[in-house]
């Protein structure tokens, strides 16, 4: 269970069993306090938020991020058909490298927008995903970014509180897409029993 906390709230996210490299290093990242007091640099409204780039800690208004932790060693893609961009996922960012290998530190958080049942049928044959009844239902009833499936790593979701995104991904920006006014963040996390987080969260795992 991590519990992320922003000037705009604060939400809880779980992370996936069957994405073992993501989850073990933002578990490691977390307890180390690597995330607290940097920044979700970059937001695009109708997208998703993105932060986790070590430089925001100490950057000055304007500065442009989002190239920060480059020399840290990237983490090989698991992509998994069970887990897309709805709204709420958690995804790790990635520069074009040819192994479609992810960010060691840098992550998302999808917004993404509702779709009618055709425009997501267009996006499934592009990027080759037979989506499930509930995914489909996903992405139609709250939305998401599907043609980023099948080329970045899921590997968690937000469960409670998404109106925490919209807030994020509302603030005014400059034209690298930074938040005018910094949107600092921490992180915790703790074991929890699923029985548990369902029973106080209502969230059901798959």
């Amino acid at each position: 269970m991590v519990t992320l906390t922003t000037n705009y709230g604060t939400m809880h996210l779980v992370l996936f069993d069957d994405t073992p490299l993501h989850k073990a290093n933002f578990i490691k990242l977390i307890d180390k306090k690597f995330y607290d007091s940097l920044l979700f640099h970059r937001i695009i409204e109708g997208f998703m938020i993105q932060g986790g780039d070590p430089e925001s800690k100490k950057a000055k208004a304007g500065d442009r991020l989002g190239g920060g932790g480059g020399d840290m060693e990237r983490i090989p893609y698991e992509f998994k058909t069970n887990h897309v961009h709805k709204k709420g996922a958690l995804a790790a960012a990635r520069d074009n490298n040819p192994e479609k290998k992810s960010s060691a530190c840098q992550f998302y958080i999808v917004q993404g927008k509702k779709l009618s049942d055709e425009e997501l049928t267009v996006v499934a044959s592009r990027n080759n995903m037979n989506y499930t009844t509930q995914q489909r239902a996903d992405y139609i009833g709250i939305g998401g970014t599907p043609r980023l499936d099948n080329n970045y790593t899921v590997f968690g979701e937000v469960i409670d509180h998404l109106e925490v995104i919209d807030e994020i991904a509302k603030q005014p920006r400059d034209e690298s897409d930074r938040p005018l006014k910094d949107v600092k963040m921490a992180m915790k996390v703790k074991k929890m029993k699923k029985k548990k987080i369902t029973k106080q969260f209502g969230y059901q795992y798959q």
